[in-house]
């Protein structure tokens, strides 16, 4: 036997290499190859085939087999090589075989268990089959047949049942996103992620959810009334709160979402943003509502807030606006909400409010927030302003009848009309204005003052018959209620009257009249009683007001959402602008051109403004036709749709 197995050695170590023959052992497996395993006489090969599939589809089915024999056999198919010594007989006599039936028995089953059971426990059991075949080609079969089997699950029982299981009526995607279900939703984002298509399926339902939720959000601000209105809020100014409140509640659900269930997939992280982008930018108040938000937290709810909830509500607000795609129409209302903070003193913190406007700097830029910021240089020079104003009164040969305090506005900063609002002032205040005039002109030569009636306030001290009351309201009522010096006690006044004398216009007059007659404090009497004013009505001196404060702040009208005359007013100044940008666009690009075809300037004027809002190549195209009419630009000679500058 020694002499034998010698002899194989020599033989394998000096004779086959040089006859390029098998080896003796390699010969031996050939041999029980042919006349054992493949067998022309006996089916051996038939048996072993369906003795194999039978029990691996046993196991499937739940039933305990003989894992160490299957093993065995395995083993021995792997050992076997075909002639050209490339695959073993495992592949050619059982792989394929094992492959073909597996298919049939995952497009059945799959088809079988997404009838059965709903969407997360269908998913469990997909899961759980993905497992078993790993432990299974990890165990007793081979691990390069792992990827084969897994594929035939994936496809049989994820990518063929993709929308089912997203679709399915009360059990599928919208009912996991509904309830926050985040342990099935990342099951369903591992599965999904594992097809082709699977994650762009699931990144479309997850965007369709949100601009469904959007959408019902968007359609409570219709003409609707919150269900909860905060002491002392308009109705319309609660409704856009609410839909902040709401948008940010549904943005924080979904940020937890992306961490915990999606793994912080930068794909659907684009898509969430996408869906929210668009259902935010569906409603038209959107801009506005946003700077009402802003507005409201800035004047009174960081009362009591420390520094990092400060920052944690700011950056929230600064991600909402990231999505508007008109941010020039939120930098009006914003720019006339700040204005209102810091002319009455309102807001609740410097720090606060630079904050916010250093966030929207990072968002658009230095010229998005340089009119904002100039606002507060004014707010600052006003103090310097005062003190020199104090020390001119004290040589001053006239002084002011009362103290004054001026706030000198830069009016290319603050959202202040250019023509004011005409208003008969008293004697006294016209003097007090003269002065001065006279010594602003006497330190800045060749500037222009204009009084703005409107945005100012007057302490007046009024004597009612329980007690004197010192009045802080708008320079407007306090035209209006110095009228009621003149009238005898009893005796009252027409709105007619009122009118004639102080010279308001109506829309003023009667928010005035408003908050002096038909508020919380009511200085005047009003017949006939209602909310609100007629050109009928008549207006006689409280004499019995009441009141526990000795100091009260009469407000004319706080921050409410446009109605629908002054929003197609505010688009008009809008549509006004984004002329007056996209023309001074056109000609940056052509001015360093010089010569620019019709699309690439179209393209890059899109890109230049697409920071402030997204411009209509429509738009821009009358644009260029005006700069054409103007002579700043004119079309080449032979080609239309080629221009060049003209310097």
């Amino acid at each position: 036997m020694c002499n034998v197995y010698r002899i194989h050695i020599i033989q394998d170590k000096n004779y086959v290499p040089q006859s390029r023959l098998p080896r003796t052992y390699d010969m031996g497996l050939f041999l029980f190859r042919d006349t054992v395993v493949r067998s022309p006489v006996h089916p051996i090969q038939l048996h072993l085939q369906l003795v194999l599939l039978n029990q691996i589809t046993m196991e499937r089915r739940g039933d305990v087999i003989d894992r160490g024999a299957i093993k065995s056999c395995t083993e021995m198919l792997l050992e076997i090589k075909e002639n050209d010594g490339n695959d073993s007989i495992y592949v050619t006599d059982f792989e394929i075989l094992f492959v073909d039936t597996s298919r049939e028995f995952y497009k059945v089953e799959s088809d079988d268990l997404v009838r059965r059971f709903d969407p997360p426990e269908y998913m469990r059991k997909v899961e759980d089959r993905l497992k078993e075949e790993h432990e299974r080609c990890t165990f007793y079969l081979t691990e390069k047949t792992e990827p084969k089997i897994r594929e035939i699950v994936e496809q049989e029982m994820i990518a063929k049942h993709l929308k089912t299981v997203m679709e399915m009526e009360n059990r599928g995607l919208k009912e996991l996103l509904s309830n926050n279900r985040l342990e099935d939703l990342e099951r369903m984002y591992r599965l999904f992620s594992k097809v082709t298509n699977g994650s762009k399926e699931l990144q479309g339902g997850v965007s369709a959810f949100i601009k469904e939720r959007g959408k019902a959000i968007n359609a409570k601000v219709r003409g609707s009334v919150p269900d909860t209105v905060d002491k002392g809020v308009p109705p319309g100014v609660a409704l856009a709160l609410n839909w902040v409140d709401e948008v940010l509640e549904l943005k924080h659900t979904f940020n937890n979402t992306l961490a915990t269930a999606f793994a912080k997939d930068k794909s659907f992280e684009t898509a969430i943003n996408s869906a929210f982008e668009t259902f935010i930018n569906l409603n038209q108040k959107a801009p506005e509502f946003m700077s009402l938000f802003i507005d409201n937290k800035l004047k009174k709810d960081f009362k009591g807030k420390t520094d990092d909830e400060i920052d944690t509500i700011l950056n929230k607000a600064a991600t909402l606006f990231r999505f508007l795609s008109d941010k020039d129409i939120f930098e009006r209302y914003y720019k006339q909400h700040l204005s209102n903070r810091l002319l009455h003193g309102k807001s609740v913190s410097d720090e606060a409010e630079r904050g916010m406007i250093s966030r929207l700097k990072i968002e658009c830029g230095y010229q998005f927030t340089s009119k904002l910021e100039g606002m507060f240089t004014d707010m600052r020079l006003t103090g310097d302003t005062t003190s020199s104003f104090k020390e001119f009164l004290v040589n001053a040969i006239d002084t002011p009848p009362f103290e004054l305090s001026v706030t000198v506005l830069t009016s290319t900063f603050w959202p202040v009309p250019s023509n004011p609002a005409p208003c008969n002032l008293p004697t006294e205040f016209l003097a007090a204005t003269r002065i001065f005039e006279r010594f602003y002109t006497s330190r800045h030569n060749g500037r222009k003052l204009t009084w703005h009636s409107t945005m100012g306030t007057v302490d007046l001290r009024a004597s009612f018959d329980a007690r004197k009351h010192d009045l802080n309201v708008s320079t407007m009522a306090a035209v209006v209620l110095l009228l009621f010096n003149d009238v005898p006690a009893g005796e009252s006044l027409s709105y007619i009257k009122i009118e004639q004398a102080t010279g308001l216009p109506a829309e003023h007059l009667k928010r005035t009249l408003q908050s002096v007659a038909c508020g919380k404090c009511k200085i005047l009497n009003k017949e006939p009683k209602s909310k609100e004013i007629a050109d009928t009505d008549t207006f006689k001196f409280n004499a019995g007001f009441t009141e526990k404060l000795s100091r009260i702040k009469i407000q004319t009208v706080a921050s409410k959402v446009e109605s629908a005359a002054e929003h197609k007013e505010t688009q008009e100044k809008v549509d006004d602008a984004r002329k007056h940008m996209a023309e001074a666009a056109i000609v940056r690009i052509m001015k360093n051109r010089k010569t620019l075809d019709h699309n690439n300037l179209v393209t890059e004027v899109i890109n230049q403004l697409q920071g402030r809002f997204n411009p209509a190549p429509a738009m821009i195209k009358k644009r260029i036709e005006a700069l054409i009419d103007r002579e700043y630009l004119e079309r080449a000679t032979g080609d239309r749709t080629i221009y060049n500058y003209l310097a």
